[in-house]
């Protein structure tokens, strides 16, 4: 049985010639959200699974957990599903979220996203440890 493989995202190229395409794979755009996502204050984890929780336990980071990317003919949607710190405010956090993902994502790749979702899916009330 064949694997059914996420269609790459083309873009243009910005220069003044037409030198090719350019093709970005779904996984990269997932990694490029997932640590704009983490980069923001107050969100202290990204969701995963089972398979995504193994391997981070056998020592190997996953950047791409809790980012679902769907390309339409609407445009680039991203989901992002995160665990935020108690205390913190759920919608200004969000929001940040939100910006940041969109605005990453543009800065990297010149691809516009229709819509950015934030899913809060659960409250760390471990204390950070200081730095």
């Amino acid at each position: 049985m064949a694997e059914k493989t996420a269609p790459y995202v083309r873009m243009k190229s910005l220069g003044a010639q037409d030198l090719g395409n350019i093709e970005v794979a779904p996984e990269v755009l997932e990694i490029i959200a997932s640590i704009a996502a983490t980069d923001i204050e107050g969100v202290a984890s990204m969701r995963g699974n089972f398979a995504s929780g193994v391997v981070e336990r056998l020592g190997k980071k996953v950047h791409g957990k809790g980012i679902k990317t769907d390309l339409s003919e609407e445009g680039l949607a991203i989901d992002v599903y995160c665990v935020i710190n108690y205390g913190v405010s759920i919608p200004k956090t969000a929001l940040k979220i939100q910006e940041q993902v969109r605005q990453t994502l543009e800065n990297m790749t010149s691809l516009q996203t229709q819509e950015v979702n934030v899913h809060i899916t659960g409250v760390n009330f471990e204390p950070q440890a200081a730095e």
